[in-house]
């Protein structure tokens, strides 16, 4: 039994990663100064979201691949 679970799980980790997208970019500004930055995840508490998503880290080009 568990080397059928040995076996089984390389597969379910593959399986997993192929259905991995990379995440999507977004434009923040800062609520301080109004400066304007580009990450995936917020910055902090003091950056509101203001675009995107974007599909590179320039936060050029619209949308997301694969969509």
């Amino acid at each position: 039994m568990s080397s059928r679970l040995a076996s089984l799980l390389p597969c379910l980790l593959f399986c997993a990663s192929v259905l991995a997208a990379p995440a999507p970019w977004y434009l923040w500004r800062s609520r301080i100064d109004g400066q304007v930055f580009c990450a995936q995840t917020s910055p902090g508490v003091g950056w509101q979201r203001v675009g995107g998503p974007y599909r590179e880290a320039h936060c050029e080009k619209s949308g997301m691949p694969g969509q």
